[in-house]
């Protein structure tokens, strides 16, 4: 690939398996930014279908956990085969050698899976996929092109135990925190490797070795956006369930900032305001096409509300927050600190998870713990 993704140990596996023996016949193509486009359906548009397929492009090819068949783009999607840049950088930061053991967890489309077969042979590798129709259609592709890795129905945050300890664990779907039952099955010196997605947003990929207390650390090594382990999922009520039956801004402290919501907005930010704050999360309410738009900022517990009015070409914003948090008051400080240290990117922060399930995250060593802003 131009791109570099492709490293040269998986080239072998890349030109024997390919992609299009492991895409459906019908799939939504990603048009970046999250966007999703129109299903292309291979028995009406034949060239179409190959074509992106062979682009480098994420291809949705669930909603709603099945539920959504329609040609637009359903609510949720929930599952996918990823973009290729994406497969083989993760393949790359997986650091395979043979003989290794490596558990993958969320089968998809059965690609990923097909191969790390190729490189490591099937015997080498373990597969779960949470959904049954998912797992059914992947294993029938893999064994239509010759492997028979070890297929596993079921939960991913609970690991394959019977196979188990593992040299790699490679998630392809994206987690807030680390379950330590699949800590426990990755050997002393094993590694992990998970599209990690703060509660706010921003997701990157963590490579963490595993060491002999079943202490898991290690750096981020790039941005990604994967559809999050089915299993932490979180539902977030509508934004009136914080009003309290009042309407906004129902009370709200109003104040004005010079940081613009735009500012905020990029992945990296989101991801450096995802390492220092908890439970937070947010939402633009946008006003057609005048760029205008509300940042919603609510928290988990639908106690503390915030929102900040972006105007382009205004300098000042108005803020309106309530609740025994301020929700605000506490991204802004998480910007701030970022912004003081240089804008630092994924590479600079780390992740360290201990055995009791703390999640502490770092920049540039683990001995500089990042603190979130409502412990300062």
């Amino acid at each position: 690939m131009e791109s570099g993704a492709l490293a040269a140990e998986w080239l072998p596996a890349y030109t024997a398996v390919p992609r299009e023996k492991f895409v459906p016949t019908v799939f939504w193509p990603g048009k970046g930014g999250g966007r999703q486009g129109r299903a292309i359906d291979r028995s009406r548009e034949p060239d179409a279908w190959r074509e992106v397929v062979y682009s480098d492009r994420s291809l949705t090819t669930q909603y709603d956990d099945g539920a959504h068949t329609a040609p637009e783009p359903g609510s949720s999607p929930s599952s996918s085969n990823s973009q290729p840049t994406l497969v083989f950088s993760m393949l790359a930061a997986l650091d395979v050698a043979e003989g290794h053991k490596v558990l993958e967890i969320g089968t998809g489309t059965g690609w990923n899976t097909a191969l790390l077969c190729e490189r490591l042979g099937s015997d080498h590798v373990f597969t779960v996929e949470v959904d049954t129709d998912t797992a059914r259609k992947a294993r029938q592709a893999l064994s239509r092109e010759g492997y028979t890795p070890t297929t596993v129905v079921g939960d991913g945050a609970d690991g394959y135990v019977p196979a188990a300890p593992y040299d790699r664990v490679e998630f392809t779907a994206s987690v807030r925190t680390l379950p330590q039952a699949v800590i426990r099955q990755t050997r002393p010196g094993g590694m992990i490797l998970a599209p990690y997605a703060p509660t706010y947003g921003g997701g990157a990929i963590v490579r963490l070795t595993v060491d002999a207390e079943g202490v898991a650390s290690g750096p981020f090594v790039g941005s990604a956006a994967f559809m999050r382990l089915r299993q932490q999922r979180s539902e977030r009520l509508h934004t009136r369930e914080y009003l309290g039956g009042k309407d906004w801004p129902a009370g709200g402290e109003r104040s004005v900032t010079a940081l613009s919501p735009e500012d905020v907005g990029d992945w990296l930010p989101m991801f450096a305001v995802g390492m220092r704050t908890s439970g937070m999360f947010p939402w633009a309410e946008r006003y057609g096409d005048t760029g205008a738009y509300t940042l919603w900022l609510r928290d988990e517990a639908v106690s503390s509300w915030a929102t900040v009015d972006y105007d382009p070409g205004a300098s000042e914003f108005v803020v309106y927050q309530d609740g025994p948090r301020k929700l605000w008051d506490e991204l802004e400080a998480a910007f701030r600190w970022w912004a003081g240290r240089g804008r630092p990117g994924y590479a600079r922060f780390g992740l360290t998870v201990t055995p009791d399930g703390r999640h502490t995250p770092w920049l540039d060593s683990p001995h500089n713990p990042v603190q979130l802003t409502d412990d300062e």
